[in-house]
């Protein structure tokens, strides 16, 4: 199992980014979050295996259709106990 904490830099509020990061983390069996920052970009933590999270980062770096991603930076964090994948 695989940790990793993102931060999307862009046009990626008010666009659904959090929604279809939920979207798409389910489909590849991620568990996590993704949240808006007061900055304007949008936090994901997630956790799943190690081809999952890198095709989730993968599908960061564009998002959505109606956002644009300037940026995305990524660390590995410590093991969480998420269950789902939650947006906030």
């Amino acid at each position: 199992m695989r940790y990793v904490q993102a931060r999307v830099i862009g046009h990626v509020q008010g666009v659904g980014f959090r929604q279809a990061t939920a979207q798409r983390a389910r489909e590849l069996e991620v568990v996590g979050y993704a949240s808006n920052l007061e900055d304007g970009s949008v936090e994901v933590g997630m956790a799943g295996s190690d081809d999952s999270v890198s095709a989730l980062i993968d599908w960061l770096q564009t998002g959505p259709p109606a956002s644009c991603v300037d940026r995305v930076t990524s660390e590995e964090i410590a093991p969480q106990q998420w269950s789902a994948f939650q947006t906030g």
